[in-house]
């Protein structure tokens, strides 16, 4: 996935906004007036941060140490940087900001 591809997958979430409320380079989604993703446009590889169910973000992080971190500049417990590399299928990627959106809007699937 690229930037646009992600902002577009992103877009297609109910009551999504986005902004630039920490500069210009880096696009953060809200719902509920609150962060789920944050998109950092200059990073080469592209990467993200979402936030996660802390089981789970240690999940990610063992099955893909290189890919999957702690989260740049965030709670570590609760968020994840994710590094698009083309080690994480674009299913894999969309399922972590779906969990992301879902935690911080308290939405159920």
């Amino acid at each position: 996935m690229n930037a646009e591809e992600i902002r577009n997958y992103a877009w297609q979430l109910n009551d999504v906004t986005e902004g630039f409320p920490f500069g210009e380079d880096t696009l953060v989604f809200k719902v509920k007036e609150k962060i789920f993703l944050l998109l950092a446009l200059d990073e080469s590889p592209l990467r993200f941060n979402v936030k996660c169910d802390p089981d789970k973000a240690i999940e990610w992080r063992e099955a893909y140490p290189e890919t999957v971190l702690p989260g740049y500049h965030m709670n570590k417990k609760h968020w994840n940087t994710v590094i698009i590399d083309g080690r994480l299928s674009r299913k894999q990627l969309e399922e972590m900001i779906q969990d992301s959106y879902r935690l911080v809007g308290k939405i159920r699937s």
